[in-house]
């Protein structure tokens, strides 16, 4: 879990990243803080995301994302195709 949480703190900086305990189902809110301490994106995160490098990129992508969309710098509906975008390859590799 170690090399999970540095990997989201490297891929997440210059953000303060948090992984809070885990739920009854094994899931973690992962929470990013600003240089001022205030939170600036939240995301609950099952386990087995967790576990999985590829997984846990597709995690990092989206905080990256909501990131972009909260500070305005791409507009959501761009946002919601790039993601779609990306799941419709992962399913056509499959």
């Amino acid at each position: 879990m170690d090399s999970t949480i540095q990997l989201l703190v490297d891929a997440l900086a210059p953000y303060e990243v948090s992984l809070g305990l885990p739920g009854p189902d094994g899931a973690r809110l992962i929470t990013l803080r600003n240089e001022s301490g205030e939170a600036v994106a939240k995301r609950l995160v099952r386990a087995f995301e967790l576990n999985d490098r590829t997984l846990l990129t597709d995690v990092v992508d989206g905080l990256r994302r909501d990131l972009l969309v909260s500070r305005n710098r791409i507009d959501p509906m761009v946002a919601a195709a790039a993601l779609a975008r990306s799941q419709q390859q992962v399913y056509a590799a499959c």
